[in-house]
């Protein structure tokens, strides 16, 4: 995942983006001498961070929040690029014991805020360009775990606060370059008729309301700074390119979970009985379904040929649930990433420490090697690495 020992300090500093470079379709700024002329978006690699991405107030006593030796190993390891996926609860005021109220929606908590933005700028300190996703937004979450008061794909009243929070964002960053940050509008797009049903049907958001729920947000982005690149994460989530967008000037970003047999195997989020789920193989036969390079290589075409149609592609997330056996996830993963990285496509792993990162995994199957008391599993590592 990263280059072949590039200092990407001194590398990122010599190709900084600015607004007077190269746009994307006038508005996305592109750089970096690895990324192949087809893909206007640097092929950005590196992480997920999990800072902001509960609902819940953050604490300071947890140790998966993200700390200054972790972005200096990034940067070490050949990394230039975090994700920091945020539900929009984690930095706003109200009683917790309740379910938030639309007026709830509005009482931001200064003090996360500025948090948030340190995040940022102690990333950007190592040469790493931050993108900053909702990955929970009012009305819309692809998890559940948390009430909504509305829904974001019908009611006005959710659109209108989305737009209050990236109008927030876009004011606090919008003397940041392109170089050192990018705005993700919301986390794997579906359709879900209950926002609050954990296991509720999920389907193709109709392309008019897409638009107009990105558009809205687009719209008062532009106004803070007209060359920030803005990202959206494909329809079903985040499996489908979205056609409706391509004039909005927006890159668009796929994910690296394809097939979830694999990617999420016995994870209790996707599964309502995890001792159900098919074991993993790769290639192999899994639920009847026959699964391998090729057909990997079909799932990912309709977001290659994007790249020729001048619209910038991103792998936003990728990566594998720990209970997968080990080398049943490196022999999957080594395909996604190497069809991703010989199309100029970029990617950021979920997560850097946790359950899908190359630190404390807690995978059961794993010669761990030991890294500043951490659990390095160098096996995945050393494989990213060479791409």
């Amino acid at each position: 995942m990263g280059n072949k020992k590039i200092n990407r300090r001194v590398f990122i500093k010599s190709t900084a983006l600015s607004a007077t470079a190269l746009t994307l379709a006038g508005n996305m700024a592109f750089a970096g001498k690895l990324t192949p002329p087809k893909n206007i978006l640097p092929r950005w690699k590196g992480f997920n961070l999990l800072d902001y991405f509960s609902p819940s107030k953050p604490e300071k006593n947890n140790p998966y929040m993200t700390t200054e030796e972790d972005f200096k190993w990034m940067t070490d390891w050949g990394f230039d690029f975090v994700r920091i996926p945020m539900a929009y609860p984690s930095y706003l005021i109200f009683d917790r014991s309740k379910d938030i109220t639309k007026d709830d929606v509005y009482k931001t908590d200064p003090k996360v805020l500025d948090e948030i933005e340190k995040l940022v700028f102690l990333a950007n300190k190592y040469g790493l360009h931050v993108n900053l996703n909702l990955h929970r937004a009012p009305g819309y979450c692809i998890n559940a775990g948390f009430h909504e008061p509305y829904n974001l794909w019908k009611d006005k009243d959710a659109q209108d606060a989305f737009n209050f929070h990236w109008g927030i964002w876009a004011q606090r960053f919008k003397n940041l370059g392109p170089d050192k940050i990018s705005f993700d509008l919301l986390n794997e797009s579906a359709y879900i008729e209950d926002m609050n049903d954990q296991f509720g049907k999920r389907g193709l958001v109709p392309g008019d309301i897409y638009r107009k729920v990105a558009e809205g947000a687009v719209k008062v982005i532009r106004a803070a700074n007209p060359n920030r690149i803005i990202v959206a994460d494909g329809n079903e989530g985040g499996n489908s390119p979205i056609p409706e967008l391509f004039d909005l000037k927006l890159a668009q970003s796929c994910r690296g979970y394809w097939t979830h047999y694999i990617s999420h195997y016995q994870a209790p989020w996707v599964w309502k009985d995890p001792s159900k789920a098919p074991k993993p193989v790769w290639p192999g036969t899994m639920d009847g379904k026959v699964f391998g390079r090729e057909q990997l290589e079909e799932f990912y075409k309709p977001w290659i040929g994007l790249l020729d149609k001048g619209i910038g592609v991103h792998c936003g997330e990728c990566g594998c649930w720990k209970n997968t056996p080990h080398e049943i996830f490196l022999a999957w993963f080594g395909d996604v990433i190497d069809i991703l990285t010989k199309a100029g496509i970029g990617y950021a792993l979920w997560n850097f420490r946790g359950d899908f990162g190359i630190l404390d995994s807690e995978r059961a199957d794993v010669k761990y090697t030991d890294w500043h008391g951490h659990k390095l599993d160098s096996k995945l590592l050393d494989l990213i690495k060479k791409h």
